[in-house]
């Protein structure tokens, strides 16, 4: 049940991706424009995932999940019938609203109702199929835009999820121990507070918004470039760009491992020093080598990722929840806010423009892990 909706959802927010091209000519936009499909469902994330953590405490994490993913699919079956680039925004808004529910209600479940000896498995379900469910959306997304249209990819999308969600009352357990916590948001700003002070977690918060940002810029105009000259790619042929997330499966496992057998101060750099070779690569006029550049960024960049995920949970010894909930809200600032400005850098720049502007968040990057070695030498 959990693989299903992890699916469903992660295909709802990330299926727009392969199709911002197709986006930029149905209504004449250029590639910032065409960017908020995907830029203001993660900008609405980003905000209110800090307050639907609470409603889903105080309503149910089981049934907040279900509710949430059947109005995120509805809202992507209105985005393929949006008649104009206004409505289509408006609705992926909305999805996004409703999919802010849906991230810590999962994770709050999983940790409720799974025996202690089934949670890292459970977990790992629920991941893999968002990992999946991404993945697969943008690629089938990708040729479906190119043998029929992006509105035949974003209705098959939204079908999907709507099964997936209607299908959860039955598959999904029901909460044994879920204990309803009445809403009361003064300790729970209180707790947010506490952690932007705290000298570590604020900047693996930074961190947070800088990684997927990066990663976003990327990802979110490459296949502008892949369809344009040297490589002149279809729509379709330029969607299988995707195939590489398996890749990033390999860095979060292989680089986590690593960060608890040795600190994870250095493994983290290391994942970023990954991640701005893998963009460098990018720039090749060869297009074995630009694939392979995404792949190791990819691999780098979910290493970082992983590694932070973990960090935060590891330091916030109190109120967990609001942490995560935190590092989210900066997760998704950075795929709206910064993915959405790459697309000026494409605008004015084309590829050596995404790069220059990727290449200086990483050198940010670099600075946040930079201070957080100085942190663990201070500490030992």
């Amino acid at each position: 049940a959990m693989f299903g909706a992890g699916f469903a959802n992660f295909s709802i927010l990330y299926c727009v991706q392969p199709l911002l091209p197709a986006f930029a000519r149905e209504f004449g936009l250029g590639a910032a424009q065409a960017s908020l499909a995907l830029s203001v469902a993660t900008g609405v994330i980003a905000f209110c995932v800090l307050l639907t953590s609470s409603l889903s405490e105080a309503f149910g994490h089981r049934r907040t999940m279900i509710v949430s993913l059947v109005a995120s699919a509805m809202m992507t079956l209105a985005a393929a019938l949006a008649p104009d680039w206004t409505s289509l925004v408006a609705a992926r808004a909305l999805a996004g609203l409703t999919m802010s529910a849906f991230l810590p209600s999962a994770m709050a479940y999983l940790a409720e109702e799974t025996p202690p000896r089934s949670v890292g498995l459970a977990v790992g379900l629920y991941i893999g199929g968002s990992a999946f469910g991404g993945m697969l959306a943008r690629v089938i997304a990708g040729v479906l835009a190119d043998v029929a249209s992006w509105r035949w990819a974003l209705a098959m999308v939204g079908a999907g999820a709507l099964a997936a969600a209607l299908a959860m009352p039955r598959l999904l357990p029901p909460a044994r121990h879920f204990t309803p916590r009445p809403l009361a948001l003064r300790p729970v700003f209180a707790a947010f507070a506490t952690h932007l002070r705290d000298p570590v977690l604020a900047p693996l918060f930074l961190a947070g918004m800088l990684l997927m940002g990066a990663f976003v810029t990327i990802f979110n105009y490459v296949g502008f470039h892949l369809m344009a000259p040297p490589f002149g790619l279809s729509q379709a042929a330029a969607g299988f760009i995707f195939v590489v997330y398996p890749v990033g499966s390999l860095g979060s496992t292989w680089l986590g491992a690593l960060a608890g057998r040795w600190r994870r101060e250095p493994v983290f750099a290391g994942a970023i020093l990954i991640m701005a070779a893998g963009v460098a690569a990018t720039l090749s006029e060869q297009l074995v080598v630009a694939v392979l550049g995404m792949a190791v960024m990819t691999f780098g960049f979910f290493g970082a990722h992983s590694i932070a995920t973990a960090w935060v949970g590891a330091r916030a010894s109190l109120a967990r929840a609001q942490a995560s909930s935190l590092y989210l809200a900066f997760y998704y600032l950075g795929s709206s806010l910064l993915g959405g400005l790459g697309g000026l850098f494409w605008d004015r720049g084309g590829w050596s423009g995404v790069v220059a502007a990727t290449a200086a968040l990483i050198v940010f990057l670099g600075l946040v892990a930079l201070r957080l070695l100085a942190l663990a030498r201070a500490v030992r």
